[in-house]
This record gives C-alpha cells, sequence and structure tokens, in this order.
C-alpha cells in the first residue's frame, strides 16, 4: 500500500470512528462509485476526501476539484494528501491551481503544499508563481517563513536562471540566507 494511502486511511478511520461508510468506501473499487461520493449531498468531508485522493491517485480527473479544495484546505495533512494524488493525477490544470493557490495573499497560511506541488510539477507556472511568492515573504516580520523555505528550496531544485535576483535577495533574510546560498549554487552560471 502506498505511504500517502496508509497515512490518510489511518487518519480517516479516526476521523470516521470507523463506520460502516468507511469500510465501504475503502473496499469500492468502481471509479463511477468514488466519483458519485463527491457530489452526492450530506457526505462528510472524510468521505470526499478518502474518494478524492483514490481517485486521483488513479489517474481519474473527476477528483480535480475536490483535490484542489482540499489543497487549500487548512488542515495540513489534508493539504498534503491532495497534493500526493494532484502529482500523480496529471491532469492540465493542476499547476494553474496550485500557482493560484501559492500566489494567493489571502490564503498565503495555507500554500505550503502548493509551493511544493509546483516544484514537484516543474509546469511552466511553477517559477513564476514561486518567484511572487518567495518575494512577498521577503517583507520585515512576514510570518509565513515555512512558505518562504519551501520557495527557496523549490527555486534551487527547478534551477531556473530567472529565480536569481530573488534568492540573492533572501541572502539578507537570516532565516533563509542558508537555504538561499545552496539554492543558488544550483542555478546554473550566466552566460
Amino acid at each position: 500500500m502506498d505511504e500517502e494511502l496508509r497515512s490518510l486511511t489511518e487518519r480517516l478511520r479516526r476521523e470516521s470512528g470507523g463506520t460502516a461508510l468507511y469500510e465501504q468506501l475503502t473496499a469500492i473499487a468502481d471509479p463511477d462509485a468514488l466519483a458519485q461520493v463527491l457530489t452526492e449531498p450530506g457526505q462528510p468531508l472524510w468521505a470526499r476526501e478518502l474518494a478524492a485522493f483514490r481517485l486521483g491517485v488513479a489517474g481519474d480527473r473527476r477528483a480535480f476539484e475536490a483535490l484542489v479544495l482540499l489543497l487549500n484546505h487548512r488542515d495540513p495533512p489534508r493539504c498534503a494528501c491532495a497534493a500526493h494524488a494532484l502529482a500523480r493525477l496529471d491532469d492540465p490544470r493542476t499547476a494553474r491551481a496550485a500557482a493560484a493557490l501559492a500566489t494567493n495573499e489571502l490564503r498565503v497560511a495555507y500554500a505550503l503544499q502548493p509551493v511544493r506541488l509546483l516544484v514537484r510539477l516543474r509546469a511552466p507556472e511553477s517559477v513564476p508563481a514561486l518567484i511572487t511568492t518567495l518575494r512577498r515573504r521577503l517583507r520585515p516580520h512576514d510570518p509565513h517563513r515555512r512558505v518562504a523555505l519551501a520557495c527557496v528550496e523549490g527555486l534551487g531544485a527547478l534551477g531556473d536562471g530567472r529565480a536569481r535576483p530573488v534568492l540573492t535577495d533572501a541572502l539578507a533574510h537570516p532565516v533563509l540566507a542558508e537555504a538561499a546560498v545552496h539554492a543558488l549554487a544550483r542555478i546554473p552560471p550566466q552566460r
């Protein structure tokens, strides 16, 4: 069993109280039955999350909208599971959605997983979104250092020269300086 699926099922088993619905959803093999859980009124969040995750890792694009909503959830484990499923989903809309979530200043407290997902996707939207998000995090007393650090590390992993200026600016921030040095070292020299 996939480690993310194991973690998800353990968490959702506790959340559901081990109900018959939980047991039923873990046993369903039919993608259409799982997709129905996403649209049926009155389904608990844990049931929708389980159905969306299972569909997403199977590559069923009907899970896209539910997974994007979960990617922007206030609960970090939900966001992490959604990011994992979205990375496996291979939907062309994923990078745009992750970039929109990562750069949304009203939801920046929940931007960590969208930032990490952008790095995994290596999509055309990734570098510009990470640069925008990091630049905003370089303001004095910004409380979202984990998001800033994820951007610095991600930009280093992507190795795109467009990130050089913002990474150079990040050197002035003690919390980010070491990571920025490593990130800059991963960017090929300018010619």
